[in-house]
């Protein structure tokens, strides 16, 4: 979505070519294949482990920190690898969105319409809001030291990436509406009268 909204935004002309069909392929096709090699390098690894601690994992996912925590095993090189690859799985595209982010907001600076660019600014903050719930919560699930591996704060931060970002996209981007806006108004002006 930040590439469509960075070509959309700074290269406005050039969008059928930026965005044609196969390139829309390859990046879907790009995310997918480094997603599913990323997950299946961790199945691969836990699946042999040896288990000699409780095998009850006190999470609402069965998440592979969990696992290698219960192991007793030698995590250490795993743990390193897993460290790399959830670099690449996380780092890497919130990188690649924010610099996108960036770029449009400096091509709307220059945009001297405040109506253009309230719409620029409108179009990308939802997206920016879903982004940053789903991110922050993954890479504290992801890149925190598996040797401080707590299950409340697991399970609390997966509900925030599987839960909490699905649930807040109908109403963030319904914020975009101007019904939904005026709505809203009405009800919280209605609430404070109350009061």
């Amino acid at each position: 979505m930040s590439y469509d909204r960075y070509v959309a935004i700074c290269r406005p002309l050039l969008y059928p070519v930026l965005m044609r069909r196969k390139i829309c392929y390859i990046l879907s096709v790009g995310v997918w294949f480094w997603s599913s090699v990323q997950a299946l390098t961790c199945s691969l690894y836990v699946l042999p482990l040896p288990y000699c601690k409780s095998n009850v994992i006190y999470h609402n996912l069965c998440e592979y920190p969990a696992l290698v925590q219960l192991s007793c095993s030698d995590n250490s090189a795993f743990v390193k690898v897993i460290y790399l690859g959830s670099f690449l799985v996380f780092l890497i595209p919130i990188s690649v969105i924010l610099a996108s982010y960036i770029a449009i907001f400096l091509q709307v600076l220059r945009v001297h319409s405040p109506e253009r660019s309230h719409k620029a600014f409108g179009t990308c903050l939802s997206h920016l809001c879903v982004v940053g719930l789903f991110y922050g919560a993954a890479i504290l699930t992801y890149m925190t030291p598996v040797s401080s591996y707590s299950a409340q704060k697991a399970m609390i931060n997966s509900v925030f990436t599987t839960i909490v970002p699905p649930m807040m996209n109908p109403f963030i981007y319904s914020l975009r509406n101007r019904d939904v806006l005026a709505a809203l108004r009405k009800l919280f002006s209605n609430a404070c009268l109350r009061k």
